[in-house]
């Protein structure tokens, strides 16, 4: 597995992660077992980047990984986390005390005195526009709880003005073959700035698996049934904000420019491991059939230019009207 330097951090993570949110909650269930089998089967793969957040079933992924670390140690897994959503979004909750709540609920979650990174969970743009939250943030790299700090953001316009930052580490935004946007501004300006980039729902919360279709039904407990029209949370979260139809046919459009011997699935992945400026992309698995796949997208030869092409102008004819003024 290749890996990447982490931005501003000085550490190098694997170009393909694993996202742990189908570990906690929103995906319909996992059992124990089987999610600490997901963690061990992407590590055998030489996945040593691990992505959570502390709402990720009340902190239920944060402890299993917890869980995982105390069973597996120097394993050397760099864990990053997510805080913010504990509370009501609103720009007065995001105070330093409760960081410092915050950060010391995942650390016990985590077992770790100091935690690898802290990323704001998709806040509000006025906490990214405030100077009080990155000097709170800054405080807790001084007092040791944190390491480093990051953003996730839902759009373009929150990744630039994070990435100005000076502190800065990371910027998690969501990046596949049907959110192009990013390539326009976001990933130039993080690589000049050296801060890293962390490419979530890189699958369109599965769409680019080519495996879904117009009667795919999900559970009730899913977000992908619940959260379609930004019942829950940012539309954008669930399917990359396309509509699911659109998304069905435009995912077996794009299964057809799968790279020889390799799944739909890990041509996505490989298509955003090449792009200039990414550091890591975080696929999320509830199987280790599934962890064991994403992680071998690394090795899929990249992708040429007439693939490279094609995916672009898939995306100019089914996808771009959608989403792209949005985020």
């Amino acid at each position: 597995m290749d890996k990447r330097m982490m931005g501003r951090l000085g550490r190098e993570v694997s170009v393909v992660g694993l996202g742990t949110w189908q570990l906690g909650a929103d995906w319909g269930e996992v059992e124990e077992k089987d999610a600490l089998a997901v963690l061990d089967a992407a590590v055998k793969e030489g996945v040593t980047f691990f992505d959570t957040a502390d709402v990720y079933g009340d902190g239920r992924s944060e402890r299993l990984i917890g869980r995982w670390r105390k069973d597996n140690p120097g394993a050397g897994v760099f864990v990053a986390t997510k805080m913010g959503r504990r509370a009501e979004q609103l720009p007065e909750n995001y105070t330093a005390a409760n960081f410092r709540a915050w950060t010391d609920r995942s650390r016990v979650n985590l077992g770790v005195d100091t935690l690898d990174l802290v990323q704001l969970h998709c806040p509000p743009s006025a906490v990214i526009e405030s100077d009080a939250v990155f000097d709170a943030l800054d405080a807790l790299v001084e007092s040791g709880s944190i390491a480093a700090y990051g953003v996730s953001v839902e759009t373009c316009e929150q990744a630039l003005k994070a990435i100005a930052r000076p502190g800065t580490a990371s910027v998690q935004i969501i990046f596949n073959a049907f959110r192009l946007k990013p390539l326009d501004e976001v990933l130039p300006a993080a690589a000049a700035a050296g801060v890293g980039i962390i490419a979530r729902v890189p699958l369109a919360s599965g769409l680019l698996s080519g495996r879904y279709r117009h009667d795919t039904a999900f559970a009730a407990n899913d977000h992908r049934t619940y959260n379609r029209h930004g019942e829950a949370f940012d539309q954008g979260e669930t399917f990359s904000g396309v509509d699911y139809d659109t998304g069905v046919e435009a995912a077996a459009e794009f299964s057809a420019l799968a790279a020889p011997g390799a799944t739909a699935a890990q041509t996505a992945l490989r298509w955003i491991v090449q792009q200039p400026g990414v550091t890591t992309v975080i696929p999320g698995a509830r199987s280790t059939e599934q962890a064991v796949a994403n992680a071998r997208s690394a090795s899929v030869p990249a992708l040429p230019d007439q693939t490279l092409t094609a995916i672009q102008d898939l995306y100019e004819r089914r996808i771009r009207a959608q989403v792209h003024q949005r985020w």
